[in-house]
């Protein structure tokens, strides 16, 4: 019996970590495998929503997505890099001063920073619809100041979608710098400072290796959503300047094409992965977190 009772403790012992990642694989399977396998399946159909879809590995779905569609994946994929780098340039500025400079209100402005995800996305869309109107707060005081001209604009330009995502994605680049910032020792930058490196060689031979993989996760957490987001530029861009988001979201809800929608989003959830590789394998940092 009491070898029975160790070989069942033993057997339960070594079933815990799998019941314990098995909520994990269920939710993962139902709400993602799954629904990847029915847009697979749906991008080699033939046909549309209102004359019948038939399967039969149509494959020339792809061809016509990256044909018909090519130069607004390269757009798409042109403004989410545009609004990544602008992302980092304010970002880590921003999550270095809260670290280092923020004392007893590094909370406060932390806080801050995701304040804005207390406010819906198309609220936040909105807002800077209004703000960059030609009318609005931006153009209306810099051409009352006689700074621009009257009849400059901003809506329906790309700058204005590169803004918009900027912004709305500029919290997902602040706080992995942020963390990365903060695990710093700070014994480190002072003791580069005693051996008589200024603070600009201390920032650069100490602090800003240290926090790469937090520059690394920001680019990362910000270009991959920018890229496949539509609102900023439906509600921001020009029709003729659409992002590829905005093509699936027509073809799926507008044309009723679902075999071209299915595929067009698998060639940008391909392409996104290939982007993340190549930028891994060039830019990673394990090195540095291992």
């Amino acid at each position: 019996m009491t070898e029975s009772k160790a070989w069942r403790r033993g057997f339960a012992r070594r079933l815990v970590p799998y019941a314990l990642v098995l909520p994990g694989v269920v939710w993962l399977t139902v709400l993602f495998l799954v629904p990847l396998a029915g847009q697979v399946r749906t991008s080699l159909e033939e046909g549309s929503l209102l004359t019948g879809l038939d399967f039969n590995w149509h494959w020339q779905n792809y061809a016509t997505a990256l044909g018909d569609y090519g130069p607004t994946f390269l757009r798409s994929f042109g403004y989410a890099a545009c609004a990544t780098l602008f992302a980092i340039l304010i970002g880590y500025p921003l999550a270095y001063f809260i670290v280092f400079r923020g004392g007893s209100f590094k909370l406060v402005l932390l806080f801050a920073v995701v304040a804005p995800f207390f406010i819906t996305y198309l609220v936040r869309t909105l807002s800077w619809e209004a703000l960059l109107a030609d009318s609005g707060l931006v153009l209306g005081t810099l051409k009352a100041l006689r700074l621009i001209p009257q009849g400059a604009f901003l809506l329906g330009t790309p700058v204005a979608v590169v803004f918009a995502l900027t912004y709305n994605f500029l919290p997902f680049s602040v706080l992995p710098i942020y963390v990365s910032l903060d695990r710093i020792d700070p014994t480190l930058v002072s003791a580069a400072e005693d051996l008589y490196a200024t603070p600009f060689v201390a920032f650069r031979k100490v602090v800003l290796p240290l926090s790469l993989p937090g520059v690394f996760a920001g680019s990362l957490l910000t270009f991959i959503p920018a890229a496949g987001d539509f609102v900023n530029a439906m509600m921001l861009g020009a029709p003729q300047r659409q992002m590829i988001g905005n093509v699936i979201q027509s073809r799926y809800l507008v044309t009723l094409d679902y075999p071209i929608a299915a595929a067009g989003s698998l060639i940008l959830m391909t392409a996104l992965i290939l982007c993340v590789a190549a930028y891994s394998r060039l830019f990673g940092t394990e090195e540095l977190t291992g």
